[in-house]
């Protein structure tokens, strides 16, 4: 069957996701997903939803939920649609605007799932390298791809772009831009691109219920466009993209922003006590709006540190590439699991001679 398989297909590596482990007992700090659980009455409502109706099919167009969303983030019905999760949203959008050949504009480095859906599409990445401190490079600014995408705030950075920024992003391509939002609930700010969608038909944000309102099992997302660009990427999707209970679940979220919001205030102090920590031990750490930070050590690969905090039952993300290989990407945990991960790097550098920072 190789013989008939697409060419761009069989050359492609595929997206790696992070480690999931079935080792309950482990520290996992690898994969961004939020430590604390989500609304009592998310539960309570995805316990109503199990019931006879599963033998039903679900709302196609999830009706209730992009009206609550819409109500929420101050659009109308018409500018969103809903996703099983911001990923499969990502791949429609690639569908309808990509084609073979066509370019896809981003900086690097980024969230690395971009790559691969242009390659499935056969289309061309035309990546744009970040400088140090992760502003936007000014060639993004005059990308005339089919489509450009930033991740705001980035991943693995952290760092946040503001709407201002964006607003002239929006102004200068020549395409559709995508600002993909995952992380923006994390910010100290309240920002959002969202805001912009009135005024820049070729604007499309993506949000997901993944990370901050706690729901990455349950895999919702969002995508906030004009209402063209909407009715487009409903024609590509799956007829029905989402189950009942995901539909529940991100449709009572929406109705507690309060107990999401306590997380994040939560999430907020523990990153902040996270920087702090891996400053001292000697890491160079930008200053993330995320629910992550990034750590870089040195010039040199840091994948002993990585071994080594798996051995002492701690996941975080290393990624084995030249511009990542000295870098560590940090889920911020709850906060006894933070100092366990203080803790035992501290530990391991000190194995190695590492001197640690003075406070």
């Amino acid at each position: 069957m190789q013989s008939i398989l697409r060419k761009n297909i069989d050359d492609l590596e595929g997206y790696t996701p992070g480690e999931q482990p079935k080792q309950p007992d482990l520290i996992k700090l690898n994969t961004n997903e939020n430590p604390y659980p989500p609304s009592p009455k998310v539960l309570a409502a995805v316990r109503r939803e199990i019931s006879s109706s599963l033998r039903l099919y679900p709302d196609p167009v999830a009706l209730e939920l992009c009206k609550r969303a819409a109500a929420l983030y101050n659009v109308g019905p018409e500018n969103v649609m809903a996703g099983n999760g911001s990923d499969e949203l990502l791949s429609i959008l690639m569908r309808c605007y990509v084609g073979e050949g066509d370019s896809v504009a981003y900086p690097v480095p980024t969230y690395s799932l971009y790559e691969t859906l242009v390659a499935i599409q056969g289309g061309e990445s035309v990546i744009v390298p970040y400088a140090d401190n992760f502003t936007i490079p000014s060639p993004l600014f005059f990308q005339s791809s089919k489509v450009t995408i930033l991740c705001n705030p980035n991943a693995p950075s952290g760092t946040l772009e503001p709407v201002s920024e964006i607003a002239r992003l929006a102004r200068s391509v020549a395409g559709l831009l995508v600002v993909d939002e995952a992380y923006i609930d994390f910010a100290d700010s309240d920002e959002s691109a969202i805001a912009l969608v009135k005024r820049f038909p070729n604007l499309v944000v993506l949000r997901t219920f993944s990370k901050a309102f706690s729901l990455a099992g349950m895999r919702v997302g969002l995508a906030f466009g004009g209402k063209d660009i909407i009715r487009s990427l409903m024609k590509v999707k799956d007829s029905y993209n989402l189950c009942r209970l995901s539909l529940a679940a991100a449709a009572a979220a929406l109705e507690d922003v309060e107990w999401m919001q306590r997380n994040v205030a939560r999430i907020q102090r523990t990153r902040r006590t996270l920087v702090r920590g891996l400053r001292r031990l000697g890491f160079d750490v930008h200053a993330s709006q995320a629910n992550f930070v990034m750590a870089r050590l040195g010039r040199d690969s840091i994948r002993w540190l990585h071994e080594g905090l798996r051995r002492k039952g701690i996941l975080v993300r290393f990624f084995d590439t030249p511009e990542l290989c000295n870098m560590m990407r940090v889920t911020v945990g709850k906060p006894r699991e933070i100092q366990a991960l203080l803790r035992e790097t501290a530990a391991l550098l000190r194995g190695r001679g590492v001197t640690q920072r003075a406070s």
